[in-house]
């Protein structure tokens, strides 16, 4: 069989594998089922009926937002997704109209909203994704059960080894044939040993670690306070401040708040300690919101925030018909909030790929839209981390074009916080909803190079701009 993922011109692959039913394995399955005759998604935990958290999701407990270039990549492959989203009250923000934020010493100021994200929890999107997908007749699920291998040889694979998860050595692991297999399993996949079983190369892995650790806890919001009209909070880092935090809100009266630091000052998972280490930040504003909110959960805290990007398009002995996805190809600094809008976009480049009619949707040519449709978030994700002190990896090298792009974009961040022009361009690109080359048009570009750096607010903006 000719190195075909499947397309108009190709016959039907008979089956297709995903491994991992989390975001990126659900939504490679809504179109892989476009393709082949029969898809099995294999999850290793069991889902929950409702939308409740699962152990699959190690982030499950943290703040998740749904960016703009997220959310039109949901609707296109499940229309009419963010209607049903809004419907169960998962809370859309507007900035910088509804959050007050510090960056690089300035207040931005809350003029109207140029972009849009949504901060409900994780497991509602998920569950509703869920719903969606294996409404599906052609595609199925395995549920508690983990891959232990590949079927297949380095040339191409032709399935996958599972075995019930908790059996340990006591059942022997049982094949599952297929024409593709697609890895969704996450940033801790172990396809590497998979690929070194059956004689093949695994990808060289970039990565770029600052260290950076984060500790969250759920509040039941304050009482309203006619002087703030504000839904959210944002102290963004930078290298010479290196603290960070996030409140946003849940729905019905619920906020998550996002603590964050680097390795030699790590946020507290201790509940007496939490509110203390707020008072590190630059403004006392979150600490003040803290002291004045209840409780309601223990303090969870994540330190698996290095960016890692695994090069399945460079040369090398890999197998056709073995794909990877989502985390188990690129997997981010969490704190960015990209990893939602780039699980639902790299569906959206897996479907342009196997559907274009001008060109054989080869493994080699799928990888590789996979991996350019997590280009730019790892662009801005990797952009900003290594600049911060002590990032390690061989991704923390300095490119040839980084002293330009660098002091280009030092000047854009200072115009952000007060100029719309420039302020509307750097939100677009941030949330995925149009390319870096944004921040390079003539009316922007004008603004960056020529105008001055705007007057922003003294001090915390609590109140909208009236438009």
């Amino acid at each position: 069989m000719a190195d075909e993922l499947g397309s108009r011109r190709a016959r039907k692959s008979r089956h297709a594998v995903v491994i991992g039913g989390s975001l990126a394995g659900l939504l490679a399955a809504r179109v892989l089922s476009e393709h082949a005759e029969r898809v099995t998604v294999v999850e290793r935990d069991r889902y929950p009926e409702t939308a409740d958290a699962r152990p699959g999701v190690p982030q499950g407990r943290h703040l998740h937002v749904l960016i703009e270039g997220g959310q039109h990549a949901l609707d296109e492959l499940l229309p009419g997704f963010m209607s049903e989203l809004h419907a169960l009250g998962a809370p859309k923000v507007g900035i910088p109209e509804d959050m007050i934020q510090w960056q690089n010493g300035q207040w931005f100021a809350r003029t109207p909203a140029t972009a849009h994200f949504y901060t409900g929890p994780r497991d509602q999107l998920e569950w509703l994704v869920r719903k969606r997908v294996f409404a599906d007749r052609r595609i199925e699920l395995v549920e508690g059960t983990e891959t232990v291998g590949l079927l297949g040889d380095s040339s191409r694979v032709s399935g996958v080894l599972l075995r019930e998860r908790g059996a340990g050595a006591a059942k022997e692991p049982y094949p599952l044939e297929a024409d593709l297999v697609v890895d969704a399993s996450g940033r801790s996949t172990r396809a590497a040993d998979w690929l070194a079983g059956i004689g093949a190369e695994a990808p060289h892995e970039e990565t770029l670690d600052t260290g950076l650790a984060y500790a969250t806890r759920m509040y039941r919001s304050p009482a309203a306070d006619p002087s703030v009209d504000a839904l959210g909070y944002y102290v963004v880092p930078n290298p010479s401040q290196v603290y960070g935090a996030v409140v946003l809100p849940l729905g019905d009266g619920r906020h998550l708040v996002t603590l964050s630091g680097l390795r030699d000052d790590l946020p507290p998972t201790d509940e007496n300690l939490f509110e203390e280490y707020a008072r590190k930040l630059p403004h006392p504003v979150v600490g003040d919101w803290i002291a004045k909110a209840e409780p309601m959960s223990p303090v969870y805290g994540f330190r698996k925030t290095a960016n890692i990007r695994r090069r399945y398009d460079r040369p090398g002995r890999r197998p056709a018909g073995f794909l990877a996805t989502g985390d188990a190809l690129c997997a981010f600094n969490p704190i960015y909030g990209q990893g939602m809008a780039v699980a639902a976009l790299s569906a959206v480049a897996l479907r342009e790929a196997l559907s274009d009619p001008k060109r054989t949707p080869t493994t080699r040519r799928v990888q590789k839209a996979l991996l350019g449709a997590s280009q730019q978030a790892w662009d801005i994700s990797a952009g900003a981390d290594k600049k911060m002190p002590g990032a390690t990896g061989d991704a923390a090298r300095a490119g040839a074009m980084d002293k330009f792009t660098g002091w280009y974009l030092r000047r854009v961040q200072e115009r952000t916080a007060g100029n719309p022009v420039v302020g509307a361009a750097f939100r677009s690109a941030l949330t995925l909803n149009a390319p870096l080359t944004v921040l390079f048009a003539p009316a922007v570009a004008r603004e960056v190079l020529f105008g001055p750096v705007p007057e922003t607010p003294a001090a915390p903006p609590l109140r909208r701009v009236e438009s």
